[in-house]
């Protein structure tokens, strides 16, 4: 985890409060794979949204992660803090973007978004190393969600043909 552990007394300030995940960013071991099941929880609400619904809200929960990801960053005095998991929130999101209904369709996307965003491959890893500020922690999970998103389309596919 990058940086020390937090106290739950952060949570009184909403920049931390939406930026630690509502709170899962602050366990100590794997704070990015329960700021993914946050994601998880919150897409049940997207889920029965319009493709048009799904993106803008995607859209927002994107331009405002920038500004949450970098004032908490900024506010905790490290560039990307473990604890902050806006970034999980959305990217997990993405990769659940056109994604059939089902709880087996959202474990598939948990499973593919965790491994984009740990193994990190190109460019992922070059964005996460090289893009800093809000932007920068938001950007390798968007990443990671893209990718875990054709990874996942590939799936739809490949089982509807068979």
């Amino acid at each position: 985890m990058k940086g020390q552990p937090l106290s739950p007394r952060l949570l009184r300030d909403p920049v931390h409060f939406f930026a630690l995940g509502f709170g899962a960013g602050l366990s100590p071991k794997a704070p990015g794979t329960l700021g993914t099941l946050v994601g998880v929880a919150s897409y049940a609400a997207l889920e029965p949204l319009s493709l048009a619904w799904q993106l803008a809200v995607i859209q927002v929960g994107f331009a405002l992660g920038i500004w949450l990801c970098g004032e908490s960053a900024k506010r905790l005095g490290v560039h990307d803090h473990g604890g902050i998991v806006w970034d999980e929130i959305v990217g997990y999101w993405i990769a659940m973007l056109g994604a059939p209904a089902g709880a087996g369709w959202m474990l598939a996307g948990f499973a593919l978004f965790r491994f984009f965003d740990i193994v990190k491959p190109w460019p992922i890893a070059w964005c996460d190393r090289r893009v800093h500020g809000g932007f920068g922690i938001m950007l390798d999970d968007v990443l990671a969600g893209l990718m875990a998103a054709g990874v996942l389309q590939a799936g739809v596919y490949l089982v509807a043909r068979l």
